[in-house]
């Protein structure tokens, strides 16, 4: 297994999610704050590590954010109570690629 295999497995597993959900890479050389909800002055539950992977559940709308993918109020749900801006996620679009969270 490879080293990036790896980091998306444990990010996977800390996020508390099952490998259903498919991973997107955390733009590459930043370490992301993981959130207690959509906004940036939401409490940091922990920080992801550079080169990692995320596992969206769903995504919802919330605080606007600026990152290395554009700006953009979508925000990443990866685990219960754990939030990324969307900014700093590679999903290949500017809207949701999950379903919206609470439906």
């Amino acid at each position: 297994m490879s080293t990036q295999e790896n980091t998306v497995d444990s990010a996977a597993e800390e996020a508390g999610t099952v490998s259903a959900y498919r991973t997107y890479p955390v733009a590459p050389g930043y370490r992301l704050n993981v959130r207690s909800g959509p906004s940036t002055t939401a409490a940091v539950v922990r920080t992801l590590p550079a080169g990692s992977s995320v596992p969206i559940r769903c995504q919802r709308h919330g605080q606007r954010v600026r990152g290395p993918y554009g700006t953009s109020d979508i925000w990443d749900c990866i685990g219960s109570g754990q939030y990324v801006s969307d900014t700093y996620v590679r999903t290949g679009s500017d809207g949701f690629v999950a379903g919206p969270c609470g439906s």
